[in-house]
């Protein structure tokens, strides 16, 4: 007699994620429609400076452009340190509520982290240095989020995820945000004249501490 085992079929709800990547690429084609020139000069911040250099106004952190593509920012990020966990068995990349988590945990990072910014920035009198700073680095850490989007889209519909290849993209994250860090100093560094020293205290507290100890606590959890 045959007898038969019946397992439950689990069917994971992907649905909020394709909600999020339509959402994102919305915000993409509403910014490259109503922002037309300036979306193609940001195109080409890889190649050009043209856009830093036309948009550096401090009032830029506030426009609509600036916010569609932060958001896209935001999701870009939060589904590939979710991919990540994922990979290193630490979570489900198919779990809503653990993206929940990583992007609030995002917005409360990057806005905790701007207002310590405005406070030391007021105290070592460099404020117009770390307004066009923060621009700065929201423009391309906002351009490495769109390149990031269908990575991620890619990855999320890939059952088989391989570690080398996120120590990879991590690893060239990394290098493009240290870029990014030496392309300031040159570019701004008629501001920094006189100020370096106070520049180098900030540099430190809020640009290296923060990802050092998340560093820290990833690589703790790895090896538990």
């Amino acid at each position: 007699m045959i007898e038969n085992v019946f397992h439950p079929r689990i069917i994971e709800n992907k649905d909020w994620a394709i909600l999020l990547f339509v959402l994102a690429l919305l915000l993409i084609a509403i910014s490259k429609s109503a922002f037309e020139s300036r979306f193609n000069d940001f195109m080409n911040l890889i190649v050009s400076d043209k856009y830093i250099k036309i948009y550096k106004d401090s009032a830029q952190l506030i426009s609509g452009f600036t916010v569609f593509l932060f958001v896209v920012q935001l999701i870009s990020y939060s589904f590939f340190i979710q991919l990540s966990l994922h990979c290193f068995g630490l979570a489900s990349k198919s779990d809503w509520v653990v993206f929940i988590q990583i992007l609030t945990f995002l917005v409360f990072f990057i806005l905790s982290k701007y207002l310590i910014e405005q406070i030391i920035a007021t105290a070592f009198d460099i404020e117009e240095f770390v307004k066009q700073y923060n621009l700065y680095k929201l423009s391309y850490r906002s351009f490495i989020g769109l390149v990031l989007l269908p990575i991620d889209i890619v990855l999320y519909y890939n059952e088989t995820l391989s570690r080398t290849l996120f120590f990879t993209i991590i690893i060239l994250l990394l290098i493009t945000n240290a870029a990014t860090y030496l392309l300031s100093l040159k570019n701004y560094q008629n501001l920094l004249f006189g100020k370096f020293f106070y520049f180098i205290l900030y540099l430190c507290t809020l640009e290296i501490a923060p990802y050092y100890f998340m560093y820290y606590w990833f690589t703790k959890k790895l090896a538990q």
